[in-house]
């Protein structure tokens, strides 16, 4: 034999055996496909299409059908400079176009103001001469920018005023606002300043924030300000004439961010059904910020409405790797193990009441980092709240809020334009189109027209859109 005849030999040796491994290379190659495609869809196709087919048609459906309103969202100070503004699809949380993908037909916005010695360049500070002044100039920015989105896209937004304007606007295609005020320490000690801001339209108040003001105890009182747990035992004289107030103005009462003594003073107060604007449960999130059962069979009784709001921090309990983090900080600065949830998310150790401005500026720094370090909640997680709740006071009496452009947004449902997301999720877990429905803004309408109507006197500007005698 040749080497031409060796060379053959050995090609024909090749062929066959190649041909016999060929089906277990075949099928290590199929096998290879397959794990890389089941990868993908794991990875990268099931978080982005999380619902069947036949759940996204119904969500879509039903969102062009139903009056889908926010409970509680804002706008930051920036809202509607260059790149901002309302009618443009930008980097805010919020905006028009994204409202209009996703037919979310209306929102409370709220006007608020931060302490101004929790922000600037040198926080943290202690209340200055000046501090009252800002916070109210605070509140004047903030409503020139809401009532802006209506004044200036008058074929896309208005603001609402009564629930009879919501639903007309919605009928027209245009995004409805309802004016929201939160934290009554901008107000001073007046009172009465309620009847100029309720007819420059503000339909919803809450004169709690955090820490306490001079109406109301707060569920997270600041002890650096000064501030203990409970010193009014719930509302004030002021707060107690306030609820008369709004009542007899036809404003509803938000009791977001009370404590639970002057939670339960206004629901026993009230003549008209109170809200939680935004709010998670204990039973999911033990913390003070959130309402106990007792919070909410209190709100329940006022024929009221709790909005469960899309805020990581209120709806899971804070993680081990988290917890360890914040011990080995507060171990520096010589103060003990946290003992509770809201020991972690929030600055309520008596202490602070004591250290220096510069001191507690150093620990906030690494404080806000290990929160921020923490994973955001799913949708999932937000709507087990949801679920809680209306297990708890049942389907009457909660609703939906995102908190927007202050903190909110959870994996899932990261801006308004998402909102279909949360349908499909309540849409997987049986619920109901009647009772989505509901949650997305039936309770609150009804809630809002029931208050209108409790309104009086006559002078109202509330009592006067009604058509009170």
């Amino acid at each position: 034999m040749g080497p031409s005849s060796s060379r053959v030999e050995m090609a024909m040796t090749k062929h066959l055996l190649l041909s016999r491994k060929w089906p277990w290379l075949l099928a290590l190659a199929l096998l290879l496909a397959t794990a890389s495609a089941g990868a993908w869809w794991y990875w990268v196709y099931l978080p982005a299409h999380p619902y069947s087919r036949a759940i996204v048609q119904r969500a879509n459906a039903l969102q062009e059908r139903i009056l889908a309103l926010d409970a509680h969202l804002d706008v930051p100070l920036s809202y509607g400079t260059d790149g901002r503004e309302a009618n443009r699809d930008g980097p805010t949380q919020f905006d028009l176009v994204k409202a209009g993908k996703a037919r979310l037909r209306g929102a409370s916005i709220a006007i608020w103001s931060w302490p101004e010695f929790w922000s600037g360049p040198n926080w943290p500070h202690r209340p200055t001469a000046g501090f009252q002044a800002a916070m109210a100039n605070e509140l004047e920015v903030r409503y020139k920018i809401i009532t802006g989105i209506a004044r200036d896209f008058p074929n896309q937004a208005g603001i609402a005023y009564t629930p009879a304007d919501f639903r007309r606007l919605a009928d027209e295609g245009k995004f409805a606002i309802v004016i929201s005020m939160l934290n009554a320490a901008p107000l001073g000690d007046d009172v009465d300043k309620l009847d100029l801001w309720a007819a420059r339209g503000v339909r919803v108040f809450g004169p709690g924030y955090v820490g306490n003001n001079s109406w109301v105890d707060s569920a997270r009182p600041l002890p650096f300000l000064g501030d203990s747990l409970d010193p009014l035992g719930g509302l004030s004289p002021l707060g107690r004439r306030a609820v008369a107030k709004l009542n007899d103005l036809g404003v509803v009462i938000d009791v977001s961010q009370m404590s639970s003594q002057a939670l339960s003073q206004v629901t026993q107060l009230s003549r008209a059904p109170v809200i939680a604007s935004h709010t998670g449960v204990q039973g999911m999130m033990d913390i003070r910020r959130n309402l106990s059962d007792a919070d909410l069979a209190h709100i329940k009784a006022t024929d009221g409405l709790v909005n469960i709001v899309a805020y990581s921090k209120y709806l899971k309990p804070f993680s081990r790797d988290a917890i360890a983090r914040m011990n080995a900080l507060r171990e520096r600065y010589g103060l003990p193990d946290v003992q509770n949830q809201t020991q972690m998310g929030t600055t309520t150790d008596p202490v602070f009441s004591i250290w220096s401005e510069k001191k507690f500026g150093e620990f906030l720094t690494p404080f806000y980092d290990i929160l921020g370090q923490e994973p955001e909640a799913t949708l999932a997680e937000y709507v087990d709240s949801i679920d809680y709740a209306v297990k708890k006071i049942g389907i009457d009496h909660v609703g939906i809020s995102s908190d927007f452009n202050d903190g909110g947004g959870v994996i899932g449902y990261q801006n308004v334009g998402e909102s279909r997301n949360v349908t499909a999720e309540l849409i997987q877990r049986g619920y109901s189109d009647e009772d989505i429905a509901k949650l997305w803004g039936g309770n609150f309408l009804r809630v809002w027209d029931t208050v209108q109507k409790a309104a009086k006197p006559a002078n109202s500007p509330v009592a006067q859109l009604q058509g009170h005698p």
